[in-house]
């Protein structure tokens, strides 16, 4: 059996009906060490056009997403020590709760949201930049860029921008929380429960302070039946696409990353839905929900045809993703340029090969990112960078940043941020060997910066992160983290004399 994709050729298929399709998926697998232990399953959709809900308050209302599961695998998640709400009253690390626990989440019944009693269902752990935020009741909060919590004025994400590709509602120093608070979670008990109750709360829980942690941190993100849960004293969002997985009869975990769903119609049907007389040519954002450029996208080149459809129907469009595979379709993206806006953004952590591995294991090369971030700012298209680890005696050398951050210069990136080694788990024996080996000058301030713990003191990860905001300033960069942030006001760094260069 042929298929209309020259580059993929298949013979007896196995079958599989999944929820929600009328058809059997053909289940595929690839030969190929970015697809090993990985199933596709090529399915016919009726509709690719989705709606966003009004009530996530997302600057648009329309997604495409050509692919559900993502092999690049990336989470929306807190900390470990994180401290959860759970049924009987008690609190638990989120790093010790297991799957099928009963913890309390949140129900909107009419007008009000209640606390309700709910399931864990899945439970997944990743390394992502850190970020604290900080209540007036004196509670902080440790959370990737991504995570959401519920405010007064519906979700947040901790960071985001007012305008371009990461724009969406973000916390501000404006932004309170919603939950019963710290001290009030910490005095429910098997004999006090909030079950039912509503979600108000005269706890001091509006945000003081949010900041980069310049050093990435295992994070821990589940999935309840209520799709939220209660932490710290305040109301956290689920990853908003792995629950999606579901729906299919698949796992939010390993699922996600391992069995992908692929709409091979989804030109032909985007084309068809932009045509209808009722459509109004809003905006459609791809890579809100799963990355459309993921490995298997050089197979299929499904985007091919989605970037053909919103031209011809001249459609304001965005695209967010960590592969530099967008640019094969640069010349369709120009041709969008010219009759509507288009936007792009790449997200981009580190040069450092060690840093790459143990981050986003299953994402393209960042030296490739930076180079496709370079040609999509020549063609108009802004993006910003984070540069992690920086590592002391490594690569903090100001002859060594300033390459990268002229990388960053030549890119046309719109902001810059840093972040600090990290030495959490096995990882902390494996780098120390490494420096025992190959750099044994460096062991003893190693041993020393990291003697109480995973990560440097708070000087040392300050003063890696002024060499990049200085830096960054001086190049008009626009900082990462929060908006009143000044990178001027930060002291000159305390730069070490000539280091020997490891990359």
């Amino acid at each position: 059996m042929f298929v209309r994709w020259s580059n993929l050729t298949i013979g007896e298929e196995e079958q599989r009906h999944l929820p929600g399709y009328r058809d059997p998926a053909a289940v595929r697998t690839f030969d190929a060490p970015e697809a090993l232990e990985t199933r596709f399953y090529e399915v016919h959709a009726k509709s690719v056009l989705n709606r966003v809900p009004e009530k996530s308050r997302m600057p648009f209302r329309w997604t495409v997403n050509p692919y559900r599961g993502c092999s690049h695998a990336c989470t929306y998640c807190l900390t470990g020590d994180t401290r959860v709400l759970m049924a009987d009253g008690r609190t638990a690390r989120l790093a010790d709760v297991k799957v099928g626990a009963e913890i309390y989440g949140t129900v909107v019944e009419g007008a009000q949201r209640r606390f309700r009693a709910t399931r864990v269902l899945e439970k997944w752990s990743s390394i992502k930049p850190a970020y604290a935020v900080h209540l007036e009741d004196g509670t902080e909060l440790i959370a990737s860029a991504d995570h959401r919590f519920l405010t007064s004025r519906g979700w947040k994400h901790v960071i985001g921008s007012e305008q371009g590709p990461l724009r969406r509602p973000h916390l501000t120093l404006t932004s309170k929380m919603l939950g019963p608070g710290a001290s009030a979670q910490a005095a429910i008990t098997r004999k006090r429960t909030i079950e039912g109750a509503a979600v108000e709360t005269n706890a001091k829980l509006r945000v003081t302070s949010i900041r980069p942690l310049e050093m990435a941190m295992r994070m821990y993100d589940i999935t309840t039946g209520t799709g939220d849960f209660t932490a710290n004293g305040v109301v956290s969002h689920n990853c908003f696409a792995r629950p999606t997985h579901k729906y299919l009869d698949f796992g939010a975990g390993r699922d996600f990353e391992r069995e992908i769903v692929v709409k091979v119609n989804a030109p032909e049907v985007l084309r068809a839905e932009l045509a209808r007389p009722s459509w109004k040519h809003e905006h459609v954002a791809m890579g809100t929900n799963t990355d459309p450029y993921q490995w298997v996208e050089g197979r299929y080149r499904l985007m091919h045809g989605i970037w053909e459809a919103l031209r011809d129907a001249a459609n304001p469009c965005s695209v967010l993703t960590k592969s530099p595979l967008l640019l094969r379709d640069l010349e369709l993206m120009l041709e969008i340029a010219e009759r509507t806006t288009i936007t792009a953004c790449l997200s981009i952590p580190t040069l450092d090969e060690k840093a790459w591995r143990a981050t986003e294991p299953h994402t393209p090369n960042p030296r490739a990112r930076i180079e496709a971030v370079a040609e999509l700012n020549r063609a108009g298209i802004p993006t910003g960078v984070l540069i992690a680890p920086l590592m002391p005696g490594i690569n903090d050398a100001p002859h060594q940043i300033e390459p990268l951050l002229q990388l960053v210069t030549e890119a046309g990136a719109t902001s810059v941020g840093g972040i600090a080694l990290h030495l959490r788990g096995e990882v902390r024996g494996i780098f120390m060997d490494w420096l025992r080996a190959k750099r044994p000058d460096l062991l003893p301030r190693y041993q020393e910066l990291y003697r109480r713990g995973a990560y440097a003191p708070r000087e040392e990860r300050e003063r890696l992160s002024r060499l990049v905001r200085r830096r960054g300033a001086d190049s008009g960069f626009r900082r990462v983290g929060h908006p009143s942030s000044d990178p001027e006001s930060a002291a000159p760094g305390d730069v070490q004399g000539h280091q020997e260069a490891l990359f």
